[in-house]
């Protein structure tokens, strides 16, 4: 009877252990991460999670923000914290906004339809990419009101770039963002390993039809197809098509930020890639500090890279970052639960943040300039 008793309390207890863990909570970005990597397939996750070679800088985007540390003030009278900011003019309801990332269909039904919802369902910033499994017309539909950018790779068919733009002014997005730092794409050694076949079932809307040869060698789409031309001449090329903002992203060093400037851009991302390019630069955090100096206020500055915390948000707006934008963070919210779950990510990032605040002494985003941060000796 006794042993009876115990095997039936230890099922149970088992039973218990296996109900919670079902049913507990998603409470930081980690627990996304760790879902979405059981959860994908190898081949998918390795494409997601990936850096350039050696994947040094893709580490170094996360650990760099533990070398910053927090000065916070107290009793400054924190009862009412407001996170509230703008970005060109237009306010967002917390300086995050949802970086361009490709292929989301790979990770919920709806793909980048369900990225543009969770970003108006927030009040934030959605900057759609050029290698969206929805096209332009479609993802705006999916949010008419929303606050969206677009983010574009110059193809070398200069007509498919010249009518993308055309078409996604048309759309109604507000900005356009120019990813510079791709002219080739980085050595990613994983998804060379894995030959990348699972992309060939995923169709790049705002390009369909526009290829005669079924050759997705390279991300999608023909292999060479981007053009490695490109230079600041066709900055004002750009501006000639557009009366958007022109954003510039992929900005590492003061020399082309202040060449940005000098262009008439009205915006620099602080970007490596995520780490995807050329391995062995600085975490985007790190060269922050160097564009800040350099545009001296002239143009808005962004980042992205290395956001898991709403401490990490609170140091990049320190530094002098106006927004941040998370990428593989919110691929992992939709391989949880769709627009549900990317929804989750960000209420996450923004109760962090404003808790993050109100432990540092700052009432709003005005309040949190560079003398809340030092960095480590070590």
């Amino acid at each position: 009877m006794v042993k009876q008793r115990v095997a039936t309390g230890a099922a149970w207890s088992s039973s218990l252990g296996t109900l919670l863990c079902l049913e507990m909570a998603l409470v930081c970005l980690s627990d996304f991460e760790a879902y979405a990597k059981k959860h994908l397939s190898k081949a998918v996750w390795d494409f997601v999670a990936g850096g350039a070679d050696e994947c040094w800088t893709r580490d170094n985007n996360l650990m760099a923000y533990k070398r910053i540390y927090l000065r916070p003030r107290l009793l400054r009278d924190v009862s009412a914290v407001n996170t509230k900011t703008t970005i060109l003019g237009t306010e967002i309801s917390f300086p995050v906004g949802i970086a361009p990332t490709g292929f989301h269909k790979l990770f919920c039904p709806d793909g980048e339809q369900s990225t543009a919802r969770a970003g108006a369902a927030m009040n934030t910033c959605y900057i759609a990419s050029t290698y969206s499994t929805c096209s332009v017309e479609e993802i705006a539909a999916a949010t008419p009101a929303g606050l969206r950018w677009f983010q574009l790779y110059i193809h070398r068919r200069r007509d498919l770039s010249e009518q993308l733009v055309r078409r996604m002014e048309a759309s109604g997005f507000q900005a356009l963002v120019v990813t510079a730092d791709l002219p080739y794409t980085g050595k990613r050694r994983e998804d060379m390993r894995n030959s990348l076949q699972f992309l060939s079932s995923m169709t790049l809307k705002n390009f369909e039809g526009a290829f005669e040869e079924n050759d997705h060698s390279e991300y999608g789409l023909p292999r060479d197809s981007i053009d490695p031309s490109v230079s600041w001449k066709d900055i004002a090329w750009l501006k000639s098509l557009t009366h958007l903002p022109l954003i510039i992203k992929g900005i590492l060093t003061k020399e082309d930020a202040e060449l940005a400037v000098r262009h008439g851009v009205q915006g620099i991302i602080v970007s490596n890639h995520g780490g995807r390019q050329l391995d062995g630069v600085p975490a985007t955090i790190d060269a922050l500090v160097e564009v800040i100096a350099a545009v001296q206020g002239k143009v808005e500055v962004y980042l992205d890279g290395g956001i898991r915390t709403g401490s990490d948000l609170l140091k990049a707006l320190a530094i002098g970052a106006k927004c941040v934008f998370i990428g593989r963070p919110a691929i992992w919210g939709l391989a949880y639960k769709g627009e549900e779950g990317l929804i989750q990510v960000l209420k996450i990032l923004k109760n962090e943040f404003s808790l993050s605040m109100a432990l540092a002494g700052c009432r709003n985003v005005s309040e949190i300039d560079q003398r809340l941060v030092r960095y480590s000796r070590l």
